[in-house]
């Protein structure tokens, strides 16, 4: 199965496959980041921090242990979900604007470290040996990507997901029933960076270089527009914006100099005229039902009016 699958992906245009690992890797970082602005309603301006511990734990544990890539992968993100449950606790009793600030200042710690840190070889970067040659980067990638749906579609069906919710719509409420709202939050902020650190595995092993300044503020912008562009909560929603705004750059690479001239210009006129997002308050199971031909639940038509999916 697996030589079938790698000489299946030999056979893809390599330009092509480039732009379907980035997508990829931004559905995985997308989806760390809806867990916890998306369900947890906890804006964080600093999720290039852990994509940047991930990427270079991976690169370190490469170079300096010869680990096994699949183990690599879960350590570099586990140790990316630590960092985040050790600053998550204090810096998460904050809200809204103290908290996006706050973790930008981590983030910008976390990129002056890297920049000075001996083992990361400070400004220079890193260079992973054989990343291109000795992984299947692209199964890899698409195994973990569906994963990560996979994983976050199940978050965003159970108890946990509901708590989350609740947290984001009115703290004080949920505290009021019974949630304990600072280690919900931990918890998605952990499992949050955990995809993050994943993602930062794959994109260091994928590109075979990294260096600090990879992962500055507009990093983390960049992976905040997608889940925003998407529909903040809605996983699908959160794969369509990964997907557009991973590739943009690519499609209109031909403009030239005017291309994020473009680029900032669709953002605009989708989030005027959807400011939702593309699927924000859209509820799939009701819409596929639709197309279907079938008459939707009395459940589905209320979790649609209540905005999930």
């Amino acid at each position: 199965m697996g030589n079938f699958l790698q000489s299946l992906v030999g056979g893809i245009d390599p330009y092509l496959m480039q732009i379907l690992v980035n997508i990829g890797i931004g559905i995985i970082l997308a989806q760390g980041l809806n867990v916890i602005v998306g369900f947890a309603g906890q804006l964080s301006l600093g999720h290039a921090a852990f994509v940047s511990i991930g990427a270079f734990t991976s690169a370190l544990l490469t170079i300096r242990t010869g680990l096994p890539f699949s183990l690599n992968v879960v350590a570099s993100g586990a140790f990316a979900a630590l960092v985040a449950v050790l600053i998550g606790f204090p810096i998460l009793r904050l809200t809204g604007d103290y908290l996006a600030i706050c973790t930008l200042g981590f983030a910008e710690i976390v990129k002056v470290f890297l920049l000075n840190f001996e083992p990361t070889n400070k400004a220079l970067g890193l260079t992973i040996p054989g990343a291109h040659t000795d992984i299947p980067m692209p199964i890899y990638v698409l195994g973990l990507a569906i994963l990560s749906i996979l994983l976050v579609s199940s978050v965003n069906s159970s108890r946990f997901g509901r708590a989350l919710k609740a947290i984001r719509e009115d703290e004080i409420a949920a505290e009021s029933m019974g949630i304990y709202a600072t280690g919900y939050k931990v918890q998605a902020f952990a499992l949050g960076s955990f995809l993050a650190g994943v993602g930062g595995a794959l994109y260091a092993h994928f590109l075979g270089y990294i260096n600090p300044s990879d992962f500055g503020f507009m990093k983390s912008v960049d992976i905040l527009c997608m889940v925003v562009l998407g529909g903040l909560g809605s996983v699908p929603g959160t794969v369509i914006g990964a997907a557009v705004l991973a590739s943009a750059p690519e499609f209109l690479r031909f403009m030239a100099q005017y291309r994020m001239l473009v680029y900032g210009a669709l953002l605009v006129f989708l989030m005027v005229f959807r400011p939702n997002g593309l699927l924000g308050g859209v509820n799939m199971v009701a819409v596929l039902l639709k197309v279907l031909g079938k008459k939707p639940s009395g459940a589905a038509l209320k979790k649609n009016r209540e905005g999930r999916g």
